[in-house]
């Protein structure tokens, strides 16, 4: 994991709280950095979400893939 993402763990959120946390973090993630996202389940759903209101914009890799925790790197695309 790159020293410089910031993590978010959203685990202690409330669910309904979670996505509002996450996309204001992308909202305000500079272009060319990341950020470390660590749920209790698959975030699945939220990649499909970004990849609809931020079509090319966000890059997504996988960490670390359950049971228990979940980490995925979240990066905003340099504009080309």
């Amino acid at each position: 994991m790159p020293v410089n993402d910031r993590v978010v763990d959203v685990r202690a959120e409330i669910p309904r709280t979670r996505h509002e946390v996450i996309f204001s973090t992308f909202a305000t993630l500079p272009a060319g950095t990341a950020f470390i996202l660590v749920n209790d389940h698959d975030p699945k759903p939220l990649y499909y979400q970004l990849a609809a209101e931020n079509a090319g914009e966000f890059t997504w890799a996988y960490l670390e893939e359950g049971p228990e925790v979940w980490r995925v790197r979240i990066g905003r695309i340099e504009p080309a």
